[in-house]
């Protein structure tokens, strides 16, 4: 719809700065407003006791062991967040190509949902479905001759998905971009008693170069063979995206993910427009350390540049954000 400036004022009549004036103003006629209820805290753990190790490439963020989840969840539950992610950098002796510690009921990921349940059992807990963290190849999926197979890999995410909901989790998330995985684990977790059991899937997640640091921090990065771009979206593609959304709704999904975020803003907003689902988007590792470098470098403003990051996306549609910033904007805004 074309807009006609007539009827809209025009200048003398019309000073659009006359809102922009005061503080109460700008913030009465805002279009969109940053509370903590919309991050979602990703958390990486990691093996031993009372351990933070600090992610180089990702500065301000460490892995923690299961322990000082208590401490860290309760931090930001206090500062109203309302939901984690959990994220394991797994022993790299329990890595195999078939992944088979993914569904191993006392792995890392499902004691860090016991913990988390038993401390804050107001606090959502979203795990990801996807084999890198355990995959001796680095891949989500399983690696056969050379090639991530799809059907081989949703059967093992099934599994991982079933005992990350025994454990307590509420929210299964496919990141592996395998085709058909959202109806198989919809089915899975229905069979098995766990209706409730959301799905929060990462419907367009691209084959992007903004995951280097995440993948330290996994430590996936030194084990993966080749790219992902055989099951990862290209960069170039808009309307796949749409496809790819449509057909996990289809499937079952409850909310849908951009990932990554801000590059990518254009197709949260496209995703929100056409499908109206809730829809989240992930400001990943390499968007942070890009952010983090430029402050630490004295190139950006750290405060003003962590609230203006976070409000692209609520300002695309995202009804929520993935941020390794959560903690930090929370208190930000606070202070406001």
């Amino acid at each position: 719809m074309s807009l006609n400036l007539k009827t809209l004022g025009s200048f003398p009549n019309t000073r659009l700065r006359r809102n922009r004036r005061e503080v109460w103003n700008r913030r009465l006629v805002a279009e969109n407003s940053l509370t903590p209820e919309d991050f979602i805290y990703p958390i990486f753990v990691s093996e031993g006791i009372n351990k933070r190790m600090p992610i180089a490439s990702m500065p301000g963020v460490d892995r923690i062991t299961v322990d000082l989840l208590d401490n860290v969840v309760g931090e930001a539950s206090d500062l109203g967040v309302l939901a984690v992610a959990i994220f394991p950098e797994v022993d790299p002796n329990l890595k195999t190509p078939d992944a088979c510690e993914a569904y191993n009921p006392d792995n890392l990921v499902c004691r860090s949902i016991k913990a988390i349940k038993s401390s804050h059992p107001d606090v959502g807990i979203i795990c990801d479905a996807a084999l890198d963290p355990f995959n001796s190849d680095g891949h989500d999926g399983l690696v056969v001759d050379g090639h991530i197979v799809n059907d081989e890999s949703v059967e093992i995410l099934c599994k991982q998905s079933l005992v990350q909901a025994e454990a307590g989790c509420h929210v299964i998330a496919p990141s592996d971009m395998m085709d058909g995985r959202v109806s198989a684990i919809r089915r899975v977790l229905d069979e098995n008693g766990f209706q409730d059991v959301r799905i929060m899937s990462y419907a367009a997640k691209y084959s992007s170069s903004f995951y280097g640091p995440f993948r330290d921090a996994i430590g996936s990065s030194g084990a993966l063979k080749g790219d992902k771009n055989t099951y990862q979206m290209d960069p170039a593609n808009s309307d796949e995206a749409i496809r790819e959304v449509a057909q996990d709704i289809e499937e079952g999904a409850d909310m849908v993910m951009v990932k990554p975020g801000m590059p990518y803003l254009d197709i949260v907003q496209r995703v929100k427009d056409t499908f109206g689902l809730p829809t989240f988007a992930y400001q990943v590792s390499g968007e942070y350390a890009m952010l983090k470098g430029a402050v630490n470098n004295g190139w950006l403003e750290n405060d003003k540049v962590v609230i203006e990051s976070l409000i692209s996306f609520k300002r695309a549609g995202a009804d929520g954000i993935l941020t390794y910033m959560a903690v930090e904007a929370s208190k930000l805004l606070k202070m406001k």
